[in-house]
């Protein structure tokens, strides 16, 4: 996998204005990160957002797909595809992008494994 790719780059200087934003490779795809809090993801070109359960409701009623990180499977994620506006009206990317980091402080953060 290539240290970054032009999309990622593109992403993240779209969301600079939310935080501190950085990626991570992961799985063929990327992570997204804003200040620390991981907010979205990039798989087979494609950006999906973080929801929860106080957020999933306005994506569903857009009609924006949840990933699905194996597509023969039926099993989804909580990241749902991101409206096209948000690339062309910084108010709908502050609304859903800084939703989804919102959604990502209220997700409950793993624990790492002692050893």
């Amino acid at each position: 996998m290539p240290k970054t790719d032009r999309f990622v780059e593109f992403v993240r200087e779209q969301f600079a204005p939310l935080g501190g934003i950085t990626a991570r490779p992961m799985m063929g795809g990327w992570c997204l990160y804003c200040d620390g809090v991981i907010f979205a993801l990039i798989a087979a070109g494609e950006l999906y957002l973080k929801t929860d359960p106080e957020s999933v409701s306005r994506y569903e009623a857009r009609g924006l797909r949840p990933f699905r990180p194996f597509p023969d499977q039926p099993g989804v994620m909580r990241y749902y595809a991101a409206p096209p506006e948000i690339f062309e009206d910084p108010e709908a990317m502050r609304e859903w992008a800084g939703g989804a980091v919102e959604a990502g402080r209220r997700s409950p953060r793993k624990k790492k494994r002692a050893g």
